[in-house]
């Protein structure tokens, strides 16, 4: 993974992103947007922000350092379904850190907006550190093969050779993704529990009225995403990923529970 830490290393990236940007044809360059055309998000309760909270936001973005945010480097954006309803599918775009060669952590909004929702977490890790997991853990991961040779999974504004590099690296990782606002269902507030969410493995999966809105803010092409990366070689999938796939699969469901060592 080591282009894949080159590119999300802060100390890395300006280096790495400028080898990059001369070994590629300027066309390629070109030919990548960092954003997106914005899409319609649904307003959360409250009103408009007030003056005197502008004016103290301000401030605080001028004044406080901030360096776990700071140190988000990588823009991912794909898709997710949640585990026990392939039906439910929903846009994930994904802020991660690279925390070490074999670990990142990703915060996920439905949108790369300024206004866009908080909406969930994901964890990746790498293969030789998934093999290493409980087998009952291992139920709670997915694996980003498809996702990657399907061309879903891009990472806006990265020129294609970069791109490419990137998510060869990506392509034998797994992750753990919890969302935290089932925003399909719950546009205002983030009502309930957290649920597990899983990723696609095989055409067909994916609705294609969702790729197509993705594709057309982004103004890239899905399918090719995919051709650019046909030579990347399809991993062997560990055994106890995408246990969904099997018929059953673990979910969150709320229960009553005792309080243990309750104050007196």
């Amino acid at each position: 993974m080591s282009f894949l830490h080159n590119f999300t290393c802060r100390r890395c990236f300006s280096r790495t992103l400028a080898a990059t940007l001369v070994a590629a044809p300027l066309s390629a360059i070109a030919g990548r947007r960092a954003g997106a055309a914005d899409k319609k998000l649904a307003p959360v309760p409250g009103g408009p922000t007030s003056l005197r909270s502008d004016m103290l936001d301000v401030a605080a973005d001028t004044l406080q350092v901030k360096k776990p945010i700071d140190a988000m480097s990588a823009y991912l954006s794909g898709f997710h379904f949640y585990a026990d309803d392939l039906g439910r599918q929903v846009e994930a775009n994904h802020f991660c850190t690279h925390l070490s060669e074999g670990f990142h952590q990703c915060v996920i909004y439905e949108a790369n907006q300024k206004n866009a929702r908080l909406i969930g977490i994901e964890y990746i890790v790498s293969e030789k550190i998934f093999r290493t997991l409980p087998e009952e853990e291992k139920k709670l991961w997915h694996s980003h093969h498809y996702e990657v040779k399907s061309g879903m999974l891009v990472a806006p504004g990265v020129p294609d050779m970069g791109e490419h590099a990137f998510m060869a690296d990506l392509v034998t990782t797994y992750g753990k993704t919890w969302h935290t606002w089932q925003i399909d269902r719950d546009n205002e507030l983030p009502l309930g529990i957290p649920q597990l969410m899983m990723g696609f493995t095989k055409d067909g999966q994916i609705r294609q009225s969702l790729l197509d809105d993705r594709d057309r803010r982004f103004d890239i092409s899905t399918r090719s995403e995919k051709e650019n990366r046909a030579d990347i070689p399809t991993p062997q999938i560990v055994a106890g990923a995408n246990t969904w796939q099997g018929g059953t699969t673990p979910q969150l469901q709320l229960v009553q529970m005792p309080v243990k060592n309750p104050a007196q």
